[in-house]
């Protein structure tokens, strides 16, 4: 069989999503999760490499896709070095990387491995990572911070950001590359993207602490306050690591990281949880209109994506605040499977240049 197709691998903390493409077209789907039982097994999260494999091989097989029938395969990439936005292929350098887990380690630094050693087996297939959340294409104004001992990070939604600009650029009749965009991801964290002409030259660091807050972290904080209650001798450090992600934000608040729950209180008289919900939506669109600046008052388009963008309250407090700006277009939820696909296609397609990880 000639291989076609196209095997997308996302592995989070507690489950390994796999998607199979054939072009465009989604043919296989599968979440499949891990309980803590089994996750705990493991001493590191590289130790849980073979696990997943073999999970992934056999819901494939289950599934009566043929492995051979693959043609390329992307995982999610992980906590790299910082690098520009495109497509790498897995090499010796990317792997030693994702084992070592360069910036931390997370379940998205499996995808790249995993994805390799299932294309190794594969005639003329190929393994690939695209996109990953240290995507870093700041201006070199964007890095200062105020001091010399802090240089701000670009580490967001770089995967979806992306796809989302690519995909309206599209809808447009137009390149990526030609536009000018601001694309808001309102997810579990959020990130706000100055996109000129195909690079995020700017977005706030929506991992730990910079931004708006969002249903769990608390974004950009007092920074007087934080440091008299980071040596109050009341808290650890992973108490106020918790409380800047994880437990801030909706779940400081309100006591949920469930948006939608707020956005029904919040609809049924609420008054806190509405406060709390057009505060967020507030500190969005004031970042919004902090990257307008970036770009210099030339947006072409603001984009808002993520599972809050199904959130019509929400977005509307959004949109009124910055539809002076310029059109606003709404791209609620995000397909990372898709994505991963997508670019995978256009690297078949000869639409992309390769790149090397280095």
């Amino acid at each position: 069989m000639i291989n076609s197709r196209i095997l997308a691998i996302n592995p989070g903390s507690t489950s390994t999503k796999i998607a199979v493409f054939e072009g465009s077209k989604q043919i296989f789907l599968k979440n499949i999760k891990h309980t803590s039982e089994e996750i705990g097994n493991f001493e590191r999260i590289t130790d849980q490499y073979e696990f997943r494999k073999t999970i992934i091989l056999e819901e494939l097989k289950n599934a009566n896709i043929e492995i051979d029938s693959l043609q390329v395969i992307v995982g999610r990439g992980g906590l790299v070095k910082p690098i520009p936005s495109g497509v790498y292929e897995v090499n010796e350098a990317l792997i030693a990387d994702l084992k070592v887990g360069v910036l931390g380690q997370h379940a998205s630094n499996l995808g790249g491995l995993i994805a390799n050693d299932i294309a190794k087996s594969i005639p003329g297939a190929r393994a690939y990572i695209a996109d990953p959340v240290v995507v870093d294409e700041l201006h070199d104004l964007a890095r200062i911070s105020g001091h010399p001992l802090f240089q701000r990070q670009s580490i967001f939604h770089a995967l979806n950001q992306k796809a989302i600009a690519r995909t309206h650029a599209k809808s447009q009749n137009k390149n990526y590359e030609d536009m000018n965009l601001i694309v808001a991801h309102l997810g579990g964290g959020i990130s706000v993207g100055a996109h000129q002409k195909g690079k995020v030259i700017d977005v706030n660091q929506a991992l730990d602490g910079e931004g708006p807050f969002s249903p769990e972290r608390s974004g950009t904080l007092p920074v007087g306050a934080l440091v008299k209650m980071c040596f109050s001798n009341k808290y650890s450090f992973v108490d106020i690591a918790k409380m800047i992600t994880g437990q801030g934000g909706y779940v400081a608040y309100l006591g949920t990281n469930d948006a939608y729950k707020v956005e029904t209180a919040a609809n049924n008289g609420d008054a806190k949880a509405k406060l709390i919900q057009d505060a967020m939506a507030y500190q969005v669109a004031k970042e919004i209109g902090a990257m307008s600046t970036v770009l210099m008052g030339d947006v072409d388009a603001i984009l808002l994506t993520g599972g809050i963008a199904y959130g019509k309250p929400f977005v509307e407090e959004v949109i009124k605040r910055v539809a002076h700006i310029a059109p606003v277009q709404v791209y609620p939820g995000e397909d990372e499977m898709r994505a991963l696909a997508m670019n995978g296609l256009m690297v078949i397609n000869n639409e992309v240049e390769v790149k090397e990880y280095k």
